[in-house]
């Protein structure tokens, strides 16, 4: 099982039967539109929300840069895609697409939700918004999958802390978060050490500067 898959399966089963309000209203929309939506668009309150719970179980079991959060679900696969974490092959907590059209193709996914159990071909999924208005488990095949997000395949760099003894992240790689870097130890000196060090790097400089200036 995917571990990070476990840790949206573990929330997701204690909001089994969960049922949105007759006008659409999801509390995983609200959360969506207070905490995620920088415009705070009331939209969301009421719009499909397969993915917007997967993003607030993300958010309560503090996963998000391994499951994502994405209210689209072409989106969402095409992140996982991005980061190398897109497949084929069914695993209990992976997050599975599908295309109610069966094309197989990324950018017709219809809907989503995380796998509990495989067997087989069968596919034994949690899923919000499931038959339109309820979060409930659903028994699938494999006809209308487009794939697979593997939450524990995404890699995640260690967010940065400014101390001296910190490995900073390469500079090629500052800012992008979901990509594992190699680091490198950096040696801070103390201002009273530098009168040990200049000495020799004065010749040095003072040689290149007297064969700019005079040519010899």
């Amino acid at each position: 099982m995917d571990p990070i898959g476990k840790q949206l399966l573990d929330i997701a089963k204690k909001e089994l039967g969960y049922t949105e309000k007759g006008d659409g209203y999801t509390k995983f929309g609200n959360w969506w539109t207070e905490n995620v939506d920088g415009d705070k668009n009331d939209y969301f309150k009421t719009a499909p929300w397969c993915d917007m719970f997967l993003a607030w179980a993300a958010d309560k079991a503090d996963v998000t840069e391994q499951a994502g959060q994405f209210a689209a679900t072409v989106d969402h696969a095409k992140w996982f895609e991005k980061h190398d974490a897109w497949g084929d092959e069914p695993e209990p907590g992976a997050i599975v697409f599908y295309d109610w059209n069966g094309s197989g193709d990324i950018d017709q996914i219809d809907h989503v939700g995380i796998v509990e159990k495989v067997d087989g071909k069968t596919l034994h999924t949690i899923e919000g918004n499931a038959d339109g208005y309820k979060l409930m488990r659903k028994t699938r095949d494999m006809d209308s999958v487009v794939g697979f997000g593997y939450p524990s395949k995404v890699k995640v760099e260690a967010k940065y802390t400014p101390k001296h003894a910190a490995p900073p992240p390469t500079v090629d790689k500052v800012g992008d978060r979901t990509t594992s870097t190699n680091t490198r130890e950096v040696e801070h000196v103390a201002p009273d050490q530098l009168s040990d060090r200049l000495p020799s790097q004065e010749v040095v400089l003072g040689g290149i500067l007297a064969f700019v200036l005079c040519g010899t």
